[in-house]
């Protein structure tokens, strides 16, 4: 029998492109892998946590009564943020604070720096919210959809607190901190009144610039028993 020539051997241009194939493929698993925890199980923990802190401010709310107001830095939240154009988001819990490990909780939270935000109860001032895009919850996914005559809800223990947005800014600098000032710069707006700010990143999947919708307060409905909402809850 005649034995089987062996393989030549490979030039060291092929066993590099060989690694090179290899470490390609490594990277692109591990990107794979991170994008999963970036975007699915992120989403999961903060859905949780969300759950959690949701039930923490009804429970509240049950057991003290308070108008809504947050009463002080162990309150869980001030209420809940409902916006129709956002789609699947549901309730979002505010609460106090827009560092990221707070927002990564799946929630809204009010700025307290570098302008402290004012409370929809306030007689005048903007009520500025900041939310995760993508991962922790995802909150703001969608405010790229939120237009002129749509709504934002604010939902307290005693009050519904009904904004009309009026104007979004699709793009500009995380340094332009004006787009939450009392009255916001860029928004169209010129005198005091009741505003709302909401915030996010932008483009999608990075922190490079900021979304921002601005709406105002259009009017406040009395919460009744059973929490009947409003209908411009209804899209």
């Amino acid at each position: 029998m005649t034995a089987r020539p062996g393989r030549p051997p490979r030039s060291a241009p092929a066993r590099l492109f060989g690694v090179l194939g290899e470490v390609f493929v490594t990277v692109a698993v591990i990107m794979a892998l991170f994008l999963v925890y970036r975007i699915w199980w992120t989403n999961v923990e903060a859905d949780r946590m969300a759950q959690s802190t949701a039930k923490a401010i009804r429970a509240e709310w049950s057991r003290e009564g308070g108008g809504g107001r947050q009463k002080s830095a162990s309150s869980p939240g001030i209420g809940f943020l409902h916006v129709p154009a956002l789609g699947g988001a549901g309730e979002i819990a505010i609460v106090e604070g827009t560092d990221p490990e707070r927002l990564d909780e799946g929630v809204a939270g009010f700025y307290t720096h570098p302008v402290r935000s004012a409370m929809p109860w306030d007689r005048e001032g903007n009520f500025s919210l900041a939310a995760h895009r993508d991962g922790h919850g995802a909150k703001f996914h969608n405010l790229d959809k939120v237009r002129s005559g749509d709504h934002a809800i604010v939902e307290t223990e005693g009050k519904w607190y009904v904004y009309t947005i009026f104007a979004t800014l699709p793009k500009t600098a995380d340094t332009n901190v004006g787009v939450i000032d009392s009255i916001p710069k860029g928004s169209g707006r010129y005198t005091r009144g009741q505003y709302i700010t909401l915030t996010t990143c932008t483009p999608v999947f990075t922190s490079d610039y900021r979304l921002i919708v601005w709406g105002e307060l259009t009017r406040v409905e009395p919460v009744t028993p059973g929490r009947t909402p409003p209908p411009e809850m209804r899209r």
